[in-house]
């Protein structure tokens, strides 16, 4: 499969020639509603429920850095590090001259993380993140524009700086680690002593960072925004209170930042999990369809029989049909909340995105949640009209078939995950419910 987000861009572009698109459209009017037509509701159909593991997702260029692990009781443990470039616009240290910059004095280093307000699972622990000095040039691999979920660059071994804290995304702007001075005399020499005069001299010198937790010592995920600095600190002369300096180094290039996300779902249900073309049916994974953000897990669904519905009449056709989807039960909780709708594309039987799902009138459709004030929360799911669709299905001409693929608005840089129970869940199945009309 080629790579999920440019497959999307052209899905969206692409206007079928195959003569199957078309053959489906149907309109009610009133006259078709008329007493005399016969309208069913129809609640056996099968549906088929299968699960993929997309090959990768473009996270560079996302404008976030996102940082964590925690241990998913269905998805496995998740882990996100990010890598990021710094620069600056400046090379010179707050002087007029090359002789009063030899006054100024290193004072400390550290990077500074300002939240952005996401975050997932649980904050209330203690998280430790490290910081680590890259290596290797700040580049995709050949022919390619983007970093991925999958990617990673070489670093150093040893940690320059570490922080221990209970995150807070909301309560507070930032949180600042401390660098090594090791490091950070070494970095401000290099500006005091006028050996980094450049862009390309800085970049030769700092590579970049990759900022990761330690997965024994954390189980959240948190969100930092590109506003986010390494900031060094200097004096004119020590002790002088008076005339405290400090010099940032800034992400200005958001397609040098992207975060490594990862998982490892040995021990779970999906621990079998193929990739792209190929599906792995809830039948072998307890009747469950995943999908999470990040990772790249999305949910299909499949109507393999609703071609038979065409011979209910001689005339007829489905005029709606609801296709409702319930989180698994116990699977959700203020620790990992439902998210409010799901995306919803059309694809072969390669997995290969068509289009978006759209109704009779070309509007985008998404699956959307749906709550109610039962205790018991049996009336929480997923609600999707997918009459049009079906409706095209039914009148193909062709052998061929379309699935759905489900996957959460946002892909790339978020951690967000549901489950769903499928047609055989006892407590969560899903339900398909057709109106077909003959006249």
């Amino acid at each position: 499969m080629h790579k999920f987000l440019s497959l999307l861009f052209l899905g969206l572009l692409i206007v079928s020639c195959d003569s199957d698109t078309d053959a489906g459209e149907f309109v009610v009017g009133a006259d078709y509603l008329a007493i005399k037509n016969k309208v069913i509701e129809i609640d056996t159909v099968n549906i088929d429920v299968s699960n993929i593991k997309l090959d990768s997702l473009v996270t560079s260029n996302q404008s976030r850095i996102l940082v964590g692990n925690y241990d998913d009781p269905l998805f496995g443990k998740v882990k996100s590090d990010s890598y990021f470039q710094v620069a600056t616009t400046s090379f010179n240290l707050n002087s007029s001259s090359d002789t009063e910059s030899t006054g100024y004095v290193f004072d400390s280093i550290a990077m500074i993380l300002r939240y952005d307000d996401y975050y997932f699972a649980d904050t209330t622990k203690v998280q430790t993140l490290n910081i680590r000095r890259i290596t290797q040039n700040f580049k995709p691999n050949k022919d390619d524009k983007s970093f991925y979920n999958s990617s990673s660059l070489t670093y150093d071994s040893p940690i320059l700086g570490t922080i221990s804290y209970k995150p807070k995304p909301i309560g507070r702007d930032s949180i600042n680690i401390k660098v090594s001075n090791e490091f950070g005399l070494e970095f401000f020499n290099k500006f005091k002593n006028n050996e980094i005069t450049s862009y390309d001299d800085f970049t030769d010198y700092l590579k970049g960072f990759v900022i990761s937790s330690e997965s024994g010592n954390s189980n959240s995920v948190i969100g930092f925004n590109l506003s986010s600095v390494l900031r060094l600190y200097y004096s004119k002369g020590k002790g002088d209170a008076g005339n405290k300096y400090h010099m940032d180094f800034a992400i200005s290039d958001a397609t040098k930042q992207f975060n490594a996300i990862s998982s490892d779902r040995a021990g779970t249900l999906i621990q079998d999990l193929p990739l792209a073309k190929a599906n792995l049916s809830s039948s072998l994974t307890g009747n469950k369809g995943f999908i999470q953000s990040g990772t790249g897990i999305v949910c299909r669904v499949d109507f393999p029989n609703v071609k038979q519905l065409k011979y209910l009449s001689e005339k007829g056709a489905i005029v709606d049909a609801k296709l409702i989807m319930k989180p698994v039960k116990d699977s959700y909780s203020k620790m990992f909340p439902l998210p409010e709708s799901l995306n919803v594309y059309v694809v072969d039987k390669l997995n290969r995105i068509k289009t978006t799902l759209t109704n009779s009138s070309g509007g985008t459709m998404v699956a959307t949640l749906t709550k109610g004030n039962d205790e018991f929360d049996e009336i929480v799911g997923y609600q999707l009209s997918v009459g049009a669709f079906l409706q095209k299905e039914m009148l193909k001409q062709s052998d061929s078939k379309s699935g759905l693929i489900f996957t959460l608005p946002i892909l790339s840089k978020v951690v967000d995950r549901v489950a769903l129970g499928d047609q055989y869940s006892k407590e969560s199945h899903m339900k398909l419910q057709i109106y077909y009309i003959s006249y």
